[in-house]
């Protein structure tokens, strides 16, 4: 390209949507066979509608290391890291003993076990909150956050950022990812409804504000006074690509919360251990009232926690709020919990992450120069994107103007020259591991080239 502009030609990344789809299928025979033989038995043909893909879903056979495996024997780097669960790689070493071990000796008792203990002890020193329970999944945290800031205030309305996932109970299906012709005025959001099945009632009791806007959430607190119970986001919002906070804007968040009798909820399921030992928590030095977190925690086993202060959690403690689940606690899920905190998640793994994030955006950051579009590269932690337009972006709105073909045709370049990434959204977020090393890394930095060269064509 003989000068900078926003980005390639759209008729382009058509044309390169196209064939690379044409490879994808052919590399993919048993794959193809198995989505016609699932469909007969598997609503959609998958075990959840983010596995759908185009052209066809991606069948996986195994995992080891940093490399996954399809039922076609196609090798990739595995970028996609479980949508964040799989950060300790594949067939970790000191997860696979832990899980034997446990496995062997009962793996279901609806009791504690002493891991369970330990656990709750490291996650207090990571992350500032005295008191910690267990569950199953991120969207199980974030149900028992909202309950808990309901329970303690006795407020029905929360705040929720325009954009925001954080599961999907009732409470928070809510403006997750609304079209441009939903959302209203900046200044009064809309709700919209995010899937079928959900209450108006239920949405009603949202209140939308955007991200990194302080007087946004000031306007709701005032206009609402008394009745917030509190406010739930992501401390480095993931549901828009990768989109940091302001300087400032957290610590703000929590101080206009407390001023207004209502608790901030940090909802660390995707930022937690992705974004540091002790999550954006720690990296950005502000402490709420209560962390959600899920993914990473287990090591590729599903597990959740939610932590508060001691007012917070005093809820669960008397009874006002009863935190359940017959799996709660799992020792399997503890034994997992443990082995990752204590073997995986170490101040060394966090170093080398640190230096492959910076190499891998380094070098796609020279692709983008090289060739003259005005992309931005996101990297927080072990986990990063492409913002495919040439602005920042701060808030969800911003994040409307992307168009996903781009992130289509990277996903399947990168597919078909071996390396993994979610296959669906405007931004695919990778994620790295501590199994990852610099030739996975220089692997995907060729691959993008090779995709930036193929647009730009």
């Amino acid at each position: 390209m003989s000068q900078a502009q926003d980005s390639p030609c759209l008729d382009t990344v058509d044309e390169v949507i196209a064939e690379q789809q044409r490879i994808f299928l052919k590399r993919q025979p048993r794959s193809a066979e198995l989505v016609e033989e699932a469909s007969r038995y598997l609503a959609g043909g998958a075990t959840s509608s983010w596995q759908i893909a185009k052209p066809q879903s991606v069948w996986m056979s195994h995992g080891a290391g940093s490399k996954v495996y399809d039922v076609d024997g196609n090798e990739y780097v595995d970028m996609h890291g479980g949508y964040g669960a799989s950060i300790a790689g594949h067939a970790h070493p000191a997860i696979v003993a832990a899980v034997s071990d446990r496995v062997r000796r009962g793996t279901h008792f609806a009791q504690p076990t002493e891991d369970a203990i330990w656990v709750g002890r490291e996650l207090s020193r990571r992350f500032g909150l005295p008191l910690w329970r267990f569950g199953n999944s991120g969207t199980e945290s974030t149900m028992d956050a909202i309950h808990l800031m309901r329970a303690v205030t006795g407020r029905d309305l929360y705040l929720k950022l325009e954009g925001g996932y954080h599961g999907h109970h009732d409470s928070v299906q809510v403006s997750v990812m609304p079209a441009a012709e939903q959302i209203g005025s900046r200044e009064r959001p809309n709700r919209v409804t995010a899937n079928g099945g959900i209450p108006r009632a239920i949405t009603d009791l949202a209140v939308i504000v955007p991200f990194n806007d302080l007087s946004a959430v000031e306007r709701a607190l005032v206009e609402h006074r008394g009745r917030i119970a509190g406010m739930i986001l992501e401390p480095v919002m993931m549901n828009a690509g990768i989109i940091p906070p302001d300087p400032g804007y957290l610590d703000g968040l929590r101080t206009l919360l407390h001023q207004h009798s209502a608790l901030l909820t940090f909802d660390e399921v995707k930022t937690g251990f992705t974004t540091g030992p002790g999550g954006a928590t720690a990296r950005y030095g502000v402490v709420p009232d209560i962390v959600c977190l899920a993914k990473a925690l287990g090591g590729g086993i599903s597990v959740a926690a939610i932590g508060g202060t001691a007012e917070v959690m005093g809820a669960i403690v008397d009874g006002r709020y009863e935190q359940v689940g017959t799996f709660n606690g799992n020792p399997l899920a503890m034994a997992a919990a443990r082995a990752t905190l204590a073997e995986v998640l170490t101040d060394e793994t966090y170093g080398r992450l640190d230096r492959l994030a910076s190499s891998l955006q380094q070098q796609m950051e020279q692709t983008i120069a090289d060739a003259g579009v005005r992309w931005n590269v996101v990297s927080v932690g072990a986990k990063g994107c492409v913002i495919f337009k040439p602005e920042r972006v701060r808030d969800f709105r911003d994040f409307l103007g992307v168009d996903d073909r781009y992130s289509h045709a990277h996903w399947l370049v990168q597919h078909n020259g071996g390396a993994f990434l979610p296959p669906w959204g405007k931004v695919e977020q990778w994620l790295l591991s501590a199994q990852h090393d610099q030739a996975d890394i220089d692997l995907f930095a060729r691959n993008f080239r090779t995709f930036v060269a193929a647009v730009s064509r």
